[in-house]
């Protein structure tokens, strides 16, 4: 054969392999999910297999073409589980549609996605009702329920899920597909402008999971006992569903119990070990922790003994919950970082001796960076001319990224302005230090241009969080007559503290530039958030734009 042709046999990577895999290598071990009533259902990766075949079935007879999307608009649980594996090993792209956004939004995914079908819990069927008359080439909705709980409903032609199971058998031979056949659908935010369709082929999710669960990241086995507490319903919850199994860990689902107390009892019941969420979730646990020291004399060494790392993103990492977990519950914070358009995993600051031999605050500080890019990946800041700039963690530039399981344009092609030489553009704006430490300092668009001069809202939110007072903090930069642009801080108290406004800026001035400070600071009852855990400060700058100008005035 001639010396250029590969002389590897040409097999595709396929997301129904890692389901097949599991049941040879890890049978027996258990998937666990938190139902809405309360209990708790459980059972084997062999058992799940069995379903996912038999559903595999039931989608051959509903009848779709290879590479139709199907929708699912659901929580975190064993049936969404299932519904990624037969919808992709099927031959069709699981749509996971995310229930926080706009009902103009939703509708807006639903229709260009152009989705077939739609998998629905019962708790967010009203979000269909209201826009079923809007989307009419959706062709039936399959309620996740057994028969005996179908709701009453408007949705025509619906069919419950439990029963399409119990007509067929486990069965079923995969079709034969290609890596690079599509999978997966996930939307953007959509915070400016309509989101964004970033579809995912078989390859790109088998890579991904390989790479982020093996030991340079998170580090996955068979003595694990895994809680995505990210949803499923975006970017794919964080790949965990894909790698979890591919590594032989035990899956712990958490529903729609996001709540600290709730998140305590599971992973206390169940022994969880590795948790992944936002910063929002883990401040929760946090907060019920803390109340529950207040209710008596004596102090635990932990609380939450069996968990030993939790993996968090979707936001900046605050340093003092990465001080608290450590110091107070003895848990590894790792910070990662990722988009929907990368997977999304693609950097983290993963324990390792060198970490381990800092001494704390400089420790906790790497913890709370993006950490260090996978392999297979490439990250890199650019100027506004678009060079790179040093690694020296100082200079700022505008991030872009390249791998194998990042996206190279989005689907039906939207947003080639994103896209330049070989390179994503993230929008965000960082710094990488001498080690390859990578630090979000900013989103572009949130980065506060004052008087010329950039301020991070993220370093000075961070800074007061220092605080203790501050449950969680805002800042948005808003309109000024003289410096284009000023910040202003809005904050949350946590329950029984005491906020002294002149406390909080004598931490801030030992933490950032005197220039930095915000020209007001404002206390608000709560703030809001996406339904990924995000600030929505879109919604706080439109709200507070003029405030500086019509209190100069």
């Amino acid at each position: 054969m001639p010396d250029h042709q590969s002389a590897m046999m040409p097999t595709p990577l396929l997301t129904s392999d890692i389901i097949e895999n599991a049941i040879l290598r890890y049978p027996e071990q258990r998937i666990v999910s938190l139902m809405p009533d309360g209990h708790k259902h459980e059972y084997s990766y062999i058992e799940a297999h069995a379903r996912i075949k038999k559903l595999a079935n039931a989608l051959s007879k509903l009848g779709f073409n290879k590479g139709d999307r199907i929708g699912t608009l659901a929580n975190n649980h064993y049936r969404h589980f299932e519904l990624y594996y037969a919808i992709g090993g099927s031959g069709a792209v699981i749509h996971t549609l995310n229930p926080r956004l706009f009902e103009e939004q939703l509708e807006y995914i639903i229709k260009h996605a152009e989705d077939e079908y739609i998998f629905v819990d019962p708790c967010f069927i009203p979000l269909l009702e209201n826009i079923q008359s809007r989307i009419p080439k959706v062709k039936a909705f399959i309620i996740n329920c057994f028969e005996s709980d179908m709701p009453s409903t408007q949705l025509a032609p619906v069919y419950c899920y439990e029963a399409l199971l119990d007509k067929e058998t486990s069965d079923f031979d995969w079709p034969k597909l290609k890596g690079t056949d599509n999978c997966g659908l996930c939307y953007t935010s959509g915070t400016t402008g309509n989101p964004k369709g970033v579809i995912y082929d078989h390859q790109s999710s088998i890579l991904h999971a390989m790479m982020s669960g093996s030991s340079q990241f998170l580090s996955f086995n068979e003595w694990d006992i895994i809680m995505p507490a990210v949803p499923m319903y975006h970017v794919v919850a964080w790949g965990i569903p894909y790698s979890a199994p591919l590594f032989g860990s035990k899956l712990v689902f958490c529903g729609d119990k996001l709540d600290g107390e709730s998140l305590y009892h599971l992973i206390d019941s169940e022994q969880v070990n590795k948790g992944f969420g936002v910063p929002t979730i883990w401040l929760g646990l946090h907060n019920y922790l803390d109340s529950l020291k207040q209710d008596t004399d004596l102090e635990p060494i932990s609380p939450i003994p069996s968990l030993k790392m939790v993996g968090v993103g979707g936001a900046a990492s605050p340093t003092n919950l990465v001080k608290a977990y450590a110091e107070k519950y003895d848990v590894y914070w790792m910070g990662l970082w990722g988009m929907t358009e990368t997977s999304p995993l693609m950097s983290a600051s993963v324990n390792s001796p060198s970490i381990q031999k800092l001494d704390p605050e400089s420790r906790y500080h790497l913890q709370s960076s993006a950490g260090k890019a996978m392999f297979g990946t490439q990250i890199e800041i650019f100027d506004q001319d678009n060079q790179t700039l040093a690694h020296d963690g100082i200079q700022q530039g505008i991030l872009k990224v390249k791998g194998p399981w990042v996206l190279k344009e989005y689907f039906k092609g939207e947003g080639q302005e994103n896209f330049e030489d070989g390179w994503f553009n993230t929008g965000d704006i960082a710094v990488i230090n001498p080690e390859g430490y990578l630090r979000i300092v900013d989103r572009a668009k949130d980065v506060i241009k004052s008087g010329g001069e950039w301020i991070s809202s993220v370093q000075l939110e961070d800074a007061a969080l220092e605080y203790a007072s501050i449950n969680e903090a805002c800042v948005i930069g808003v309109t000024h007559p003289k410096w284009d642009e000023r910040p202003i801080l809005l904050v949350t108290i946590k329950p029984g503290k005491v906020f002294e406004q002149e406390a909080l800026i004598a931490t801030l001035k030992q933490k950032v530039a005197k220039w930095w400070l915000p020209d007001a600071i404002l206390q608000l009852e709560s703030l809001p958030h996406t339904g990924t855990g995000k600030l929505k400060k879109i919604d706080l700058r439109n709200e507070y734009k003029d405030y500086l100008i019509d209190k100069i005035q």
